[in-house]
């Protein structure tokens, strides 16, 4: 199998926070030979979009961040936090945003998935989902969803799906770095004066098309470089259809060699 050639984007970062932790990400290699695996179960993919120029959002980053300690992370859901930019002109610019996760949003709402563009905004498999504001936990209720594998190896990421399937024949891979315990001292708009911890932050974000051979997708992809940073670091991959953004299947984990990573 042939290495893809794409391209890992890397979020905008203000000068203070952005440019030591970006030095650090791309210090070293991650650890070879780890592996993330969903299990034929779906594992639910949370998007949360928010931004911290949103006086609304906190709350909702304060949800999502609960998630870190509850026992079904990585097996029963994959959360991910897109800050996104269109608030920015509000007066401060979220150093974790990019124009990529509002259009995002976008196509979700072409798509019907959401009436309204707008933050804290939560997916739950590609469908707008409210629960978290009643307390409650992401499920999923396929039963089968394929088998999403991702091998990270030292010098490439090796991605197998099997789904038995024969209507499908074109799937994409989404893989993501994300960030955690990340604070940030806002000092305009409207949380002015307030320091604000995110975490399952989308730091890095690529996609690939998948091979197709019988009933397995595949994709061999060049490596992320990681170094020893002071912060939890985690890797989320999902599955797509080209036509549509609701993700078929999810799998994710901590990255080793990052601070307390589990």
């Amino acid at each position: 199998m042939t290495v893809r050639s794409f391209r890992w984007r890397r979020a905008r970062m203000s000068l203070h926070l952005g440019v030591a932790l970006l030095a650090a990400i791309g210090a070293g290699a991650v650890r070879a030979d780890t592996e993330f695996q969903s299990g034929p179960h779906r594992v639910a993919l949370v998007e949360l979009y928010t931004s911290q120029g949103c006086s609304s959002c906190p709350p909702a980053d304060q949800w999502l961040s609960s998630l870190k300690r509850r026992p079904g992370l990585w097996k029963s859901w994959v959360p991910l936090a897109l800050h996104v930019d269109y608030w920015d002109y509000i007066g401060w610019q979220d150093p974790f945003a990019q124009p990529a996760f509002g259009q995002r949003q976008r196509i979700y709402e072409d798509e019907g998935s959401v009436n309204a563009v707008y933050t804290p905004g939560m997916m739950l498999d590609g469908k707008e989902w409210r629960g978290w504001a009643r307390g409650e936990l992401p499920e999923s209720h396929d039963l089968n969803a394929g088998m999403l594998t991702v091998l990270v190896k030292k010098k490439y990421i090796q991605v197998t799906y099997v789904l038995n399937d024969p209507a499908i024949k074109q799937l994409d891979i989404h893989l993501a770095i994300l960030g955690f315990d990340l604070k940030s001292q806002v000092t305009r708009g409207e949380n002015r004066g307030r320091e604000l911890l995110n975490d399952f932050i989308v730091l890095q974000l690529a996609e690939a098309p998948l091979n197709h051979a019988e009933n397995q997708f595949t994709a061999v992809m060049p490596r992320f470089t990681t170094g020893p940073v002071n912060t939890h670091l985690a890797i989320a991959a999902w599955i797509e259809q080209p036509s549509h953004q609701a993700p078929l299947q999810a799998a994710g984990g901590w990255l080793p060699g990052s601070a307390n990573s589990e």
